[in-house]
């Protein structure tokens, strides 16, 4: 059983490792070999042998250290600092993850240079077919991995050239969409006994918002003048990249939304805005949902959605569809492709048009009627 590169298992159970030593005079590889008790094992054992080779060949205290510079963990662990501050702070941690769970464990002890494409291929499918991750999930990996392999070849000043990745395809899924009558039904029961939870969702289901930036809202980001929102926070749980053991493994934050084209100013349609009027808050620094200081995390929002979905008997929805259904309606009804765009805070029309676009049947069917009152519809009576 063959496992990474040039890594099997034996038939007493070990795992043995094969690496290239050197060559005979005759220019013949030689090969050392490695065991363990287990794949990681061996790998370490390996990728040890492999540093005290690259150490041989280059003799002196100064040149071993920059031989040291070189392995994957060395550029991972400065990549990330190099790119600390450029940051945020949901995207750092995020990383910081990736690289403890993923490519350290994988890549840590090799010489940057010594990565190949058929190693980072057989890692690729072990993270989709062994530890059964998201497709989107394994091409965040990879391109975390293209950035550091990118860093590396500028760190060895060109010494080597990044390998290429093959990433995995995402299938694109059918994204669930409320109908016409659902949609009815949600809204209809949220005006009935309204309160503040219930008016994050009308807000939610009538401008695209994100549930991270439900939860940022506060008063003064509604202007009772221009009858507007601006979106400038979200909030997000995250990973605590603190390393004291006494802390929590994740925290709930509030920050800057995802991009610069996500700080967004939104038009309020009049039932909203008069809702709005009706619960505003004389201290408009505090949050819309809580009426304080404090924010709430989003899976509580998220949770109070699911019950009001119940209520309404909607099946099979969470608190993004909301924004896709959001998208759809306004498509729907006629809206500009970039006026959504920016609506939803997206960076390119492209991404509105691919992901958050769903014209139903009836919409099919009303354009292609379009052809018939054109003249070019079948000429037969």
């Amino acid at each position: 059983m063959a496992k990474g590169e040039n890594i099997f298992k034996r038939k007493d159970g070990r795992w043995e490792a094969r690496y290239i030593k050197g060559y005979d005079k005759n220019r013949k590889i030689q090969y050392g070999f490695c065991y363990g008790h287990s794949y990681r094992e061996a790998k370490e054992k390996v990728n040890h042998a492999k540093l005290q080779i690259s150490h041989e060949n280059f003799p002196g205290k100064s040149n071993r250290k920059e031989s040291e510079k070189l392995l994957t963990e060395s550029i991972c662990i400065s990549w990330l600092e190099v790119n600390r501050n450029k940051l945020k702070y949901s995207s750092y941690s995020k990383y910081k993850v990736i690289l403890e769970k993923h490519l350290l464990p994988e890549f840590g002890l090799y010489l940057i240079s010594e990565i190949t494409s058929e190693h980072i291929a057989d890692f690729t499918n072990r993270l989709l077919n062994q530890e059964c991750l998201a497709i989107k999930t394994v091409r965040d990996i990879l391109l975390l991995l293209h950035a550091i392999l990118v860093y590396g070849c500028e760190k060895s000043n060109g010494t080597f050239t990044p390998v290429r990745i093959v990433y995995p395809k995402e299938e694109r899924k059918e994204l669930r969409v409320l109908s016409q009558m659902e949609q009815l039904r949600l809204m209809q029961y949220l005006e009935k006994d309204m309160d503040l939870y219930k008016l994050g969702v009308m807000l939610a289901i009538t401008t695209g918002l994100r549930v991270g930036e439900i939860c940022g809202l506060r008063w003064e980001n509604i202007s009772f003048e221009n009858h507007t929102l601006s979106v400038k926070n979200t909030v997000q749980r995250v990973r605590n990249s603190s390393m004291e053991p006494q802390n929590r493994k994740t925290m709930v934050v509030i920050g800057t939304p995802k991009s610069h084209s996500s700080m967004r100013t939104i038009p309020l349609t009049d039932g909203v805005f008069r809702f709005c009027e009706k619960f505003q808050c004389a201290d408009k620094s505090v949050f819309i949902l809580t009426g304080n200081h404090s924010f709430i995390e989003p899976r509580l929002l998220q949770r109070k959605l699911n019950e009001y979905y119940r209520q309404c008997e909607i099946a099979d929805a969470h608190f993004h569809t909301l924004r896709h259904t959001f998208a759809t309606r306004c498509i729907e009804v006629g809206f500009d492709v970039k006026t959504l765009s920016e609506i939803l805070g997206h960076s390119s029309t492209v991404i509105t048009m691919n992901r958050y676009v769903h014209p139903d049947l009836n919409l099919k069917r009303k354009n292609i009627q379009k052809l018939e009152t054109a003249g070019f519809g079948c000429t037969v009576r």
